[in-house]
C-alpha cells in the first residue's frame, strides 16, 4: 500500500500585489500570517505575532538584509521595539532564544501560496 502526503497550499494573494521590501497579512488556517517580498523577488512566510511587543504586527515591519557571519540574511524588523527576524528561519538577530513561527510559501503563477508550517 502506497501513502501519499499531501501539502496544501493557500493562495493568498498575487505577487506584484505586495511591494518589494514588503509585507501583508493573510489569514491562513485560521492564523494570521505575514508575507514578505524581498527586494529580488524573494517570498517569506512568518508569523505576523511580534513575541516582544506581543502584537500582530510583523507584516508593517522593515524589511532588509543584513551582515551576520559574511552573510547577508533577509529579514523583517518589527514596527513596535525593531527587533529583526531572519525571514528564512524566524530567528531572532537580536536575541537568537526568540524564534517566531515560519510557513512554507511559493509562487506559482505569479500567485502566492503559503503552506504549512515549518517551524
Amino acid at each position: 500500500m502506497t501513502v501519499t502526503t499531501e501539502t496544501t497550499f493557500e493562495t493568498v494573494c498575487r505577487l506584484d500585489q505586495i511591494e518589494p521590501e514588503g509585507g501583508v497579512t493573510a489569514l491562513v488556517g485560521g492564523e494570521a500570517v505575514a508575507v514578505f517580498r524581498t527586494f529580488d523577488d524573494e517570498v517569506y512566510a512568518l508569523s505576523n505575532y511580534d513575541p516582544f511587543s506581543k502584537a500582530s504586527v510583523l507584516s508593517r515591519g522593515i524589511v532588509g538584509t543584513k551582515l551576520v557571519d559574511d552573510e547577508d540574511v533577509p529579514f523583517v524588523a518589527s514596527p513596535m521595539f525593531k527587533q529583526a527576524f531572519d525571514l528564512r528561519t524566524g530567528r531572532c538577530l537580536d536575541d537568537a532564544s526568540v524564534v517566531v513561527t515560519t510557513y512554507d510559501v511559493r509562487v506559482v503563477d505569479g500567485l502566492v501560496e503559503v503552506g504549512p508550517r515549518r517551524s
